[in-house]
């Protein structure tokens, strides 16, 4: 597995933009490749998902979107993905109303390029492990965080240390989540 230090190699998945139900919305595609090379000079918070369908898989994606928000205020992206294509992330959309207009990105890494690129694909099922990279913009892997695979994740905990990363301050005590770190706090 990829960790602490590493680079993110070149890589492409198919993105699905945040606010997208359908394929195609008002002439506009949902549909964009994302790579090492999207989003330059931002930040990058990607997390995993084994499946799509899985009601604890759309609870951590709730919880993730609550911090789109404060992650672009602090210059990251957030992007989610699974093994399951572009075409199973727009239905979950439909099918999920707290999934509906979802405000980040989601990619379908339908070949496991990226899951196996990071070395987090479950051996037996096949699918990603419920993992977390905080990247920064020059590509270099800071943090990860892997779960098994029934095991949930805390979202608020991707900002509390992507705050960390930022400020140099490793336990910011008593600030409520959302909030941005000050340089003195």
């Amino acid at each position: 597995m990829k960790t602490i230090g590493a680079k993110l190699e070149p890589f492409k998945v198919h993105g699905v933009k945040p606010g997208f139900n359908q394929a195609e919305e008002n002439g506009a595609s949902a549909f964009e490749t994302l790579s090492e090379t999207s989003f330059p000079g931002k930040w990058k918070v990607i997390y995993f998902t084994p499946k799509d369908f899985s009601d604890i898989c759309a609870t951590e994606i709730e919880g993730y979107a609550a911090l789109a928000e404060p992650l672009a205020q602090r210059g990251a992206v957030l992007m989610g993905g699974s093994v399951d294509n572009e075409y199973a992330k727009l239905a979950w959309r439909r099918a999920v109303p707290a999934l509906a207009n979802l405000n980040h990105y989601q990619f379908a890494d339908s070949a496991g390029a990226l899951a196996d690129q990071l070395g987090i694909r479950d051996r037996n099922e096949g699918v990603a492990l419920r993992a977390t990279f905080i990247v920064d913009p020059d590509n270099t892997i800071q943090h990860v965080s892997v779960n098994n695979l029934k095991v949930g994740r805390c979202p608020e905990e991707t900002l509390r240390v992507l705050d960390a990363l930022l400020t140099g301050q490793f336990c910011p005590a008593n600030r409520p989540v959302g909030d941005p770190p000050s340089k003195k706090s």
